[in-house]
């Protein structure tokens, strides 16, 4: 990275960056001063172009992800129909939750993957995951047609898709983010979030319009039809990107800070605890109202319909996914402007506020159907505009390249426990508490996200991705740590003190 190019991403670096930085960034004038800096190769052609391809491949990756993780939102509604006795709240739960436990496997498992073998590989098996998970999903039978072993069959099928989805967290994003840092690094933050959480936001009318399609072709007599396309189309969206991530290019960033042998896990963690604490505290609440609301909202309004119709039930769930979408462009507009940490703690806020406003006025407010859904899309579009946007954002941009797979996945992992264990405890206190207790903890959970935001999460807004990298290496020297750096390590040997001398 030329010393010209340091100083002046240095000029849009927020006030507090360690006086450590200055001392890297003096270090290296007083290096340009004697001739000994270097300057960047020309990237080639093809390198370039990758970059492209790896943010629309993330994009068109992610798309899939947000369709599969919505795909139980109807399907939930009509397997209640089609077997009412069978397909109770513990099954239900099971189901949904497959999915989760899958993706928390995926995004640990994946992201170290990501940092020791490489973004590629990650990339094409996460792919695959998805592919046979969906086809084994599509085709879910139970011996002689026993609806218990349908649901058995569906469990295994989502938890196999779930290591895929999950997996597609830590490998899209942060090979999105570093692809971004190369080619547009002062709009790296919105354009991360448009191929983000906007494509995952997306998935969820997307869900929605694809069921009412199949739902108006095959009509409600055929909801088995129904839910079984559904489920066949989750099998074509990953296809689309597959050719691509066989092509793509690994970033420079990874190429020169990748570390594949002797990671220092105890060093990474005496470094970014506290980001850690964040990233995985703020994510574990979101989640935990989040994926519930998102999965089982379609059963909460079809309670509040009353009629029980499917099609009805599909349209009010249209609206309240696509309610909750502008929020995921007014992050992009606020991250640069406003913050990361100011607007994750502005939209947990929108939880706080109408959680409350739904909590307290449940009985009432659901007598009158528009205003409740317009109500809870505000409650969701906070949450996409706050954390939503935000998390992947600062899990990305919170880490060294050599560790930013890992540190995402683990981070990642969290918030789907959280979701796990948020979907698991939705129906107990629905039961057990009312149906407006879920909203008034979702305004719990907007406080201590405000407050875990606050105190621990990073606030890296302008700064080069590069600049961490350099900061850690000469971190890790400082504490002794030796090895090789760089994808090419085995071929073209590279220490921490021949990286600091460039």
């Amino acid at each position: 990275m030329s010393v010209d190019k340091v100083s002046r991403d240095s000029d849009d670096m927020p006030q507090g960056v360690e006086e450590k930085e200055q001392v890297v960034l003096s270090t290296l004038d007083a290096r340009g001063e004697q001739g000994h800096a270097v300057q960047p190769a020309a990237l080639s052609k093809k390198q370039a172009i990758s970059a492209y391809f790896t943010i629309a491949a993330a994009a068109f990756g992610l798309i899939s992800d947000g369709y599969q993780n919505n795909l139980m939102t109807m399907a939930n509604v009509v397997f209640k129909q089609l077997y009412p006795k069978t397909y109770t709240s513990d099954v239900s739960t099971r189901v949904s939750n497959s999915l989760l436990v899958g993706a928390i496997i995926g995004q640990v498992i994946v992201g170290l993957i990501c940092d020791r073998v490489g973004r590629k590989f990650a990339l094409i098996g996460t792919t695959l995951f998805i592919v046979v998970g969906a086809i084994l999903g599509t085709a879910a039978h139970g011996a002689h047609g026993s609806p218990q072993g349908l649901f058995w069959f569906l469990t295994f099928a989502r938890g196999i898709t779930g290591i895929g989805v999950g997996g597609e967290y830590p490998a899209s994003s942060t090979a999105a983010s570093e692809a971004a840092n190369e080619k547009m690094i002062k709009n790296r933050g919105p354009v991360f979030i448009m191929v983000t959480n906007f494509v995952l936001s997306f998935g969820g009318p997307l869900a929605v319009s694809v069921f009412l399609i199949v739902l108006s072709a095959a009509g409600e007599d055929h909801l088995n039809t129904v839910w079984r396309v559904c489920f066949g189309i989750g099998i074509l969206l990953p296809l689309t990107v597959f050719y691509f991530r066989m092509k793509m290019l690994s970033s420079m960033l990874y190429k020169k800070g990748a570390i594949k042998r002797r990671v220092p896990y105890g060093l990474v963690i005496k470094r970014y605890w506290r980001a850690l604490i964040g990233t995985c505290g703020a994510w574990f609440l979101y989640d935990f109202v989040t994926f519930p609301n998102g999965v089982f909202s379609g059963t909460i309004i079809s309670s509040v319909i009353h009629d029980g119709s499917v099609k009805r039930t599909a349209e009010w769930q249209l609206l309240l996914g696509t309610l909750a979408l502008p929020g995921v462009f007014v992050g992009a507009f606020l991250c640069n402007r406003f913050g990361r940490r100011n607007t994750m703690m502005l939209g947990f806020s929108g939880y706080l506020v109408f959680g409350l406003i739904i909590g307290c006025a449940y009985d009432r407010i659901t007598k009158i159907i528009p205003l409740f859904v317009i109500f809870y899309g505000f409650m969701q579009s906070f949450g996409n505009m706050g954390p939503g946007d935000m998390l992947g954002l600062v899990s990305a941009e919170s880490y060294a390249t050599a560790v930013r797979g890992t540190c995402y996945g683990l981070s990642a992992a969290i918030g789907k426990t959280g979701a796990a264990v948020g979907t698991q405890a939705f129906t107990p206190i629905q039961n057990n508490l009312g149906k407006k207790w879920t909203f008034i903890i979702a305004a719990i959970c907007g406080v201590t996200g405000i407050l875990v935001t606050y105190f621990f999460v990073p606030d890296m807004t302008g700064i080069d991705l590069e600049d961490e990298d350099r900061k850690f290496m000469a971190y890790l020297e400082e504490n002794g740590w030796r090895g090789d750096v760089g994808e090419d390590a085995d071929s073209e040997s590279s220490s921490v003190d021949e990286l600091e001398k460039q």
